[in-house]
């Protein structure tokens, strides 16, 4: 393993973690959620914005990449960080999920996936390898292994893929060859707790630098997510960093905390404000509504991002409504915003031993799951 990928356990409070990831690009200090820039950019969002904004880890991800514009051409352009002027750590998926979500025109096997492209309907083929090796050409600092992601019910199915899964990763393990990218593996087993202790007991005797916990908002509920994430925790090495992925409603990272979880990312906020719709701590906001047509409040009364110290509510309808970028820019910042401020509150409650209270108080307020108005998978 690379000297660069050390993570130090700071502080715990109950099963919450506080710690510091080491990356060639910068420390990570966790708990963090990382914004998606799945095409290389977070959708209306600046790199200087998003430092701005405290982000310090961003995702990319390696299907679209490959199809558009190229991991190669990517490569001969110096890399993803060269690429897009993002100075600080990045991550890749693996392709796993995008692939899972082409279900109607791919095929798995157990060598690989054999899938067509969304763009022009071109026939392509992942296997482990392939996909290090777009990686490793993308050059990000985290990397994860090819998985097989499965539907969140089906036992049979969900085994069979975990298995699948299992033997991809010590492939991935034996065709990386760069020593400046962490590779993470993949817990996978569906709701099934035993599939996933058994998961997570392989995942870390491979000893890899970070482990990341997959097949979780896939269509399952928040309690059947929130007990996968507790089968796991007491089995999962504490000198490693956890990864949950997709995951990014605020009541979500909470309880991920609470259960162990130190990595977060999801494409719902920027999504969301593509959609008309802000996020508060307490419930989600959709700006067209006119009851906001003469809405002097900000977004959110106190919040410190740089819309709601600016703009009000009917300003920002007043762009929605007219369909200008801005209105979804400047959603885009608060909603990325309170994300990051919501998991720095997170950290430091855990090194003040103090994350039960903090949790307890958060999600008293969380109002009743509303309708989501948009997709919540991960491609954005």
């Amino acid at each position: 393993m690379n000297n660069s990928f050390t993570f130090q356990l700071q502080a715990r409070s109950g099963r919450g973690r506080a710690g510091v990831f080491q990356t060639p690009h910068g420390p990570l200090q966790t708990p963090i959620f990382a914004p998606v820039g799945t095409l290389a950019t977070v959708k209306g969002i600046h790199p200087a914005q998003l430092t701005e904004l405290g982000a310090s880890l961003v995702l990319a991800n390696t299907y679209h990449l490959y199809l558009r514009p190229s991991d190669t051409l990517i490569a001969e352009m110096g890399g993803l960080h060269k690429f897009m002027q993002w100075p600080g750590p990045m991550l890749t998926d693996s392709g796993g999920f995008q692939v899972f979500s082409l279900a109607s025109s791919r095929k798995i096997d157990d060598e690989g996936v054999t899938f067509k492209s969304h763009i022009d309907g071109s026939m392509h083929r992942f296997t482990p390898e392939k996909s290090v090796q777009i990686q490793e050409n993308l050059g990000a600092d985290i990397i994860m292994a090819f998985d097989e992601c499965a539907t969140p019910y089906d036992r049979a199915y969900i085994e069979k893929a975990m298995e699948r899964t299992h033997a991809w990763v010590v492939r991935c393990q034996q065709a990386k060859t760069r020593s400046d990218q962490a590779l993470f593996g993949i817990v996978q087993g569906g709701i099934y707790s035993d599939l996933r202790k058994r998961s997570a007991e392989f995942i870390a005797s491979l000893d890899l630098p970070g482990i990341a916990i997959g097949g979780l908002s896939v269509g399952e509920t928040k309690a059947e997510m929130n007990q996968a994430l507790e089968a796991v925790d007491p089995i999962l090495p504490d000198d490693k960093p956890r990864y949950l992925m997709g995951v990014g409603m605020p009541q979500d990272l909470v309880n991920g905390v609470l259960r162990g979880v130190d990595i977060f990312d999801c494409v719902l906020p920027t999504r969301l404000a593509r959609h008309n719709a802000a996020m508060t701590r307490t419930a989600r906001l959709n700006l067209v509504n006119a009851m906001y047509t003469r809405d002097e409040r900000p977004i959110e009364e106190g919040c410190t991002c740089s819309t709601c110290q600016h703009f009000t509510r009917a300003y920002i309808r007043h762009l929605v409504v007219c369909k200008e970028i801005l209105g979804a820019i400047l959603l885009s910042i608060h909603n990325l915003h309170i994300l990051l401020q919501i998991t720095r509150e997170l950290r430091q409650a855990v090194l003040e031993d103090r994350l039960q209270a903090y949790a307890d108080d958060f999600l008293s307020k969380v109002q009743p799951d509303q309708d989501p108005l948009v997709s919540e998978d991960r491609r954005d």
